[in-house]
């Protein structure tokens, strides 16, 4: 069972993004979803990064072997790598971002289910038990725009 427990979105250049809303709903004791939306000030955006780790809370946040840096516009028109092909997956059918670069409107992340993205981490990979903090900084044009840190507990 995965269960989210906190999101935390962070606008670092409000003057080239920001949150409208990000959160957590529990609709009722076994169905929780995450949804956000990013307004994007400064478009088209036609170049970005995310850089992507995933950390396991044991004592403090120890990083496990997961910490990459992709080409956003590569990652979304069809990267070869399995691992990026998996982390754009966790997220693709929940939100708008369906398309290459350019973008010309705000980023959507719609009732994303605890339940889709344990359905694709057991498929992907063998996860021990434990609480994690998947962390993205999102980078455009070299400049680390916004923060997402999504709080999960794997049972």
């Amino acid at each position: 069972r995965l269960d989210f427990t906190n999101i935390n979105c962070t606008s670092l250049d409000k003057t080239f993004s920001d949150f409208g809303y990000c959160y957590l709903k529990a609709e009722n004791r076994t169905y929780k979803h995450l949804s956000l939306r990013v307004h994007l000030y400064q478009t088209p955006v036609k170049q970005f990064k995310v850089n992507i780790a995933l950390y396991k809370r044991s004592n403090g946040l120890s990083p496990i072997s997961y910490n990459l840096t992709v080409d956003g516009c590569k990652m979304i028109s069809g990267h070869k790598s399995p691992w990026v092909k998996f982390l754009f997956g966790l997220f693709r059918e929940h939100s708008n971002i369906n398309h290459s670069c350019p973008f010309n409107h705000d980023i959507i992340v719609d009732k994303l289910p605890a339940d889709f993205l344990l359905q694709k981490f057991t498929s992907f990979l063998p996860f021990p038990e434990g609480d994690y903090v998947f962390s993205s900084n999102w980078i455009a044009y070299g400049i680390n725009r916004a923060n997402v840190r999504v709080h999960v507990s794997y049972t």
